[in-house]
């Protein structure tokens, strides 16, 4: 496995978008643990994201005062397949696409991915999101802890995703710092890689 490789699955820098789907399809990291932090559905990420996550929420709780919770983080294959079927049956094919990745096209199957929520549920997996408490200190600083806002608001012309202010991915310190110095918003900006607003096929 390479540190440092877009394209290998097991990397904290692989890219997945709606162009760049996991290879193989059905990856599933080997060093998946489960996150002890507060939960709406018990999280599991890899090690080192993991441990990330614990001390953002340690270190919010502790300068706020306020609280947060994981919404969902590690999904399988398998677990992708429902989640991307219901949002199709909610939404239809096109609606489902700007909201949710097809399965092999998820961060969430790489275990580097999580998403966050307010305790008190307060705009919960909604782009209103960005103006709690919550939402404001992770988008200030997240990168301290090796994570990325990965869904930027105007962004979706590259990412293939609306504005999702909750959902956070695990790059590591240093690509999240020189990506937080340069003012780099996307992970396809930064390895000029050209947007992905939909699927090939």
């Amino acid at each position: 496995m390479s540190k440092y490789s877009i394209d290998d699955p097991a990397s904290y820098w692989v890219v997945v978008n709606k162009l760049r789907p996991l290879d193989p399809q059905d990856y599933a990291a080997s060093d998946l643990v489960s996150v002890p932090v507060p939960y709406v559905y018990a999280p599991t990420l890899r090690a080192r994201a993991s441990s990330g996550i614990v001390r953002i929420f340690a270190d919010f709780e502790k300068e706020t005062g306020l609280t947060m919770k994981a919404q969902s983080a590690y999904r399988s294959y398998g677990a992708q397949v429902s989640v991307y079927n219901n949002w199709v049956a909610s939404l239809g094919q096109k609606g489902a696409d700007l909201t949710s990745a097809r399965p092999g096209h998820s961060e969430h199957q790489t275990g580097l991915a999580i998403d966050i929520s307010a305790s008190d549920g307060k705009c919960t997996l909604d782009q209103c999101f960005a103006d709690t408490p919550q939402g404001k200190w992770l988008a200030k600083n997240a990168w301290k802890y090796g994570f990325i806002l990965r869904y930027p608001e105007g962004m979706t012309d590259i990412t293939g995703y609306e504005f999702e202010p909750w959902h956070y991915r695990f790059v590591g310190k240093d690509l999240a710092e020189e990506m937080h110095v340069k003012k780099i918003a996307t992970l396809e900006e930064f390895f000029d890689l050209g947007a992905a607003p939909d699927y090939a096929k």
